[in-house]
């Protein structure tokens, strides 16, 4: 039964790393656009159902955060507003407004990578995801490639600061 039981969690973690590695991808695609590298893919089945990509620069949406356009593509892929049985990847624990989108959609799975010590509403900030008065809670495994996610946010607020600080100094010549 052991046995059984580590084949079924190491093939579970290839399909976790293999679609992470996707989520990763897409939050190199944010970080393209000059947004903030975070990306999310919904999965289904086995198979990718959403995803998306940090878009609230570029289309002037606070909401158009990686979880929520991946949410919402799986939505329209399910033809259905409940994601039962469904799985979120996402480089970035979700905040708060991502965090009561996947209790509203039932996703039944949170994946992510790096913690969110400022806004993490899966366990960093606030557990928002299993608040015991909400009528449905997530299952929440996190750290899945948590250092490469951490470099890639690190460096792009990195480049972020020393930009800010480059027009200020070119603005005061």
């Amino acid at each position: 039964m052991t046995e059984l039981m580590d084949a079924v969690n190491a093939e579970q973690e290839v399909l976790d790393t293999k679609f992470m590695l996707r989520a990763y991808q897409l939050a190199q695609q944010a970080q393209c656009h000059d947004e903030i590298p975070v990306g999310a893919v919904v999965v289904a089945n086995g198979q990718i159902i959403g995803e998306g990509f940090n878009q609230s620069i570029m289309l002037n949406d606070p909401s158009a955060h990686a979880e929520m356009i991946a949410i919402r593509q799986a939505g329209q892929t399910l033809q259905n507003y409940r994601m039962i049985d469904c799985t979120l990847y996402v480089t970035l624990e979700p905040c708060p407004m991502c965090a009561g989108l996947m209790i509203h959609g039932r996703i039944k799975r949170l994946v992510y990578a790096a913690k969110d010590a400022k806004t993490g509403a899966a366990g960093s900030l606030l557990d928002l995801v299993n608040h015991q008065g909400l009528n449905h809670q997530v299952d929440v495994c996190e750290g899945l490639m948590a250092n490469e996610c951490s470099a890639l946010l690190s460096a792009f607020f990195k480049r972020r600061r020393a930009e800010k600080k480059a027009q200020k100094k070119a603005a005061r010549k």
